[in-house]
């Protein structure tokens, strides 16, 4: 009989291990030898992850007292956000949260609401369309993707500034703008989804992606990762690629699942905001951090569009496919789909959780 095997995302989702236990750790306390108790916790997690600390420095600018305070602001933020959008009504204009202020910056499409927001501890700003009209706006130009010129590569809404957004092959823009109209086009190389040959979790013997986040019963990460083959660790429990771009991963039943990443128990789901500070682990590029940009993308891979998609700052490359992004408050956000080298887009965790009526393992 074989030995029983414990999967754990280390490889993929490690950095919410490193956000939750400096979320944890304690401002000021100081040992019986001198050391604050801060000192020698945040150098025995450094022991056990190297250089992990050092990414978080390196991609977001923040050391262990900066990502602990950063984290409590944003799980304010979060719940901030979801409240005033029922509150709010058709009057809500989007959300993002502000890195320089450290404050949630609420749209309103009626003055006379900016009080609400305001009572609720974020900075109110009047914006000419609601969020509800955006997000149709999109829903529009997907109805239309199929006549799309070949150089425009996506679309979103941008709530930082109110407006509908369509990115476009260089030099393409007035291309761009024939086919959307009164937009603002951004020019930025195509993205591709990631994927690579090597090891990690390998497809078909050949290539690789990342293990997401466990489930009751697996993990879940990129869809188009199926198109490879079989999975080395599991069974496909189900993929959709292109027009979504999710899968989940029946695993053996020699690999024992648990709810935890790393040392840290898995706490939830919950969506941040846009500007928000966020990582990924990937088996190519490790762990990488930066923020959260637009979301209900529509990205056009060559091998067709995939709508929903939420973007960031944060560096991906081929063989990080289905790596799992974590806010530095512990909460899955999604998996790693593509990009190119300035954007990597994700594919958002409740669709998937919901689409295949999966489980996330919390404890």
């Amino acid at each position: 009989m074989n030995p029983r095997k414990t999967l754990r995302l280390t490889g993929t989702v490690l950095i919410a291990a490193a956000m939750a236990v400096l979320h944890s750790l304690p401002a000021s306390a100081a040992s019986s030898g001198g050391t604050s108790a801060t000192d020698l916790s945040t150098l025995q997690f450094e022991a056990e992850n190297p250089g992990l600390l050092a990414a978080m420095k390196r991609d977001l600018g923040l050391d262990a007292t900066e990502a602990r305070a950063l984290a409590a602001t944003q799980e304010v933020a979060t719940a901030t956000e979801n409240s005033l959008r029922t509150a709010l009504g058709d009057s809500f204009g989007g959300a993002y949260f502000d890195s320089a202020s450290r404050k949630l910056v609420v749209g309103v499409t009626d003055a006379s609401k900016a009080g609400a927001v305001t009572a609720a501890g974020a900075t109110a700003k009047v914006v000419a369309r609601s969020a509800a009209q955006l997000d149709s706006a999109v829903a529009q130009l997907n109805a239309r993707e199929a006549s799309a010129p070949s150089s425009v590569t996506g679309w979103y809404a941008d709530t930082v500034t109110n407006e509908i957004v369509v990115t476009a092959l260089p030099g393409t823009a007035q291309v761009a703008k024939a086919f959307a109209g009164d937009v603002r086009v951004v020019e930025a190389e195509a993205p591709q989804p990631f994927l690579k040959g090597g090891d990690a979790y390998t497809i078909g013997g050949r290539s690789r992606c990342s293990v997401g986040l466990t489930v009751r019963g697996g993990f879940v990460t990129a869809g188009h990762c199926a198109a490879a083959g079989a999975p080395s660790n599991g069974t496909w429990g189900g993929s959709s690629f292109p027009g979504n771009d999710y899968a989940w991963v029946r695993t053996n039943s020699g690999v024992t699942l648990e709810p935890r990443v790393g040392s840290v128990t898995v706490k939830g789901s919950t969506s941040a905001a846009t500007g928000a500070a966020v990582c990924k682990a990937g088996s190519t590029t490790g762990w990488t951090c930066g923020t959260i940009g637009a979301k209900n993308q529509t990205v056009r891979y060559p091998q067709g569009a995939v709508t929903g998609m939420t973007a960031s700052n944060v560096l991906c490359q081929p063989g990080d496919s289905g790596g799992g992004f974590i806010t530095n408050a512990g909460q899955g956000q999604g998996v790693v789909s593509g990009g190119n080298s300035s954007v990597c887009y994700f594919q958002p965790l409740p669709e998937i959780l919901s689409v295949y009526g999966l489980t996330l393992l919390t404890g």
